[in-house]
């Protein structure tokens, strides 16, 4: 782990839409290697609206994220996994477990 690949957690304060109706899905990711890995993801995926909160494992290679379904679909959380990545240095893959 290097300090060029050190990133800052965000908070994230749901709003009450967002909070209206919840579900849950767990992604499994391919391709984190550290914390700061799991860091820059949980990252990515709070930024998208509609994302409640999400709790990224970087050893065991998943994420349990919370969101409301009427905001944002599945397949925007596998993008948001994606976007973490694309910097030729880190290359993240997501795929809906349930």
């Amino acid at each position: 782990m290097s300090d060029k690949c050190h990133v800052e957690s965000i908070q994230k304060m749901a709003t009450p839409e967002e909070l209206e109706a919840t579900t849950s899905t767990l992604l499994v990711i391919y391709g984190m290697g550290c914390p700061n890995c799991a860091a820059r993801v949980r990252n990515s995926l709070l930024s998208i609206t509609g994302v409640v909160d999400a709790y990224v494992d970087h050893i065991a290679g998943m994420a349990h994220v919370v969101f409301n379904p009427n905001l944002t679909a599945s397949q925007a959380l596998i993008d948001a996994v994606a976007r973490a990545g694309g910097d030729e240095r880190h290359e993240y893959v997501a795929a809906r477990l349930r």
